[in-house]
């Protein structure tokens, strides 16, 4: 019994370390959106990976340069890439960020 309670116990620890919430957007001339998610950890960073209308894929690492600012960058399959910013309330927020020097916008949780 001893044995099933401490494994519930650190199972629970560990998924306590980190908060994964549903990302949608879309690039500011409309002709591609997207949809994925963000995982944040309690470090202060985190991964944002997103799949486009096109079907490329997109990966970045994020920090949160203060407790509801953050930034990072995306490498896309394609080849794009740039940089994005966000603001957060710990359970949603919006963000901007450039890829392939198009303007896009995103919105999680």
């Amino acid at each position: 019994m001893q044995r099933y309670l401490f494994l519930s116990l650190s199972l629970g620890l560990f998924s306590a370390c980190s908060l994964t919430l549903p990302v949608s957007g879309r690039l500011e001339s409309g002709h591609e959106t997207f949809t994925g998610q963000a995982t944040g950890y309690t470090d202060g960073g985190g991964t944002l990976t997103i799949t486009t209308s096109q079907g490329t894929t997109c990966e970045g690492d994020f920090v949160y340069i203060t407790s509801r600012n953050g930034e990072g960058t995306f490498i896309c399959s394609d080849g794009r890439s740039g940089p994005f910013r966000f603001v957060s309330t710990g359970s949603r927020g919006t963000g901007t960020g450039r890829l392939g020097g198009e303007l896009f916008t995103f919105t999680f949780g």
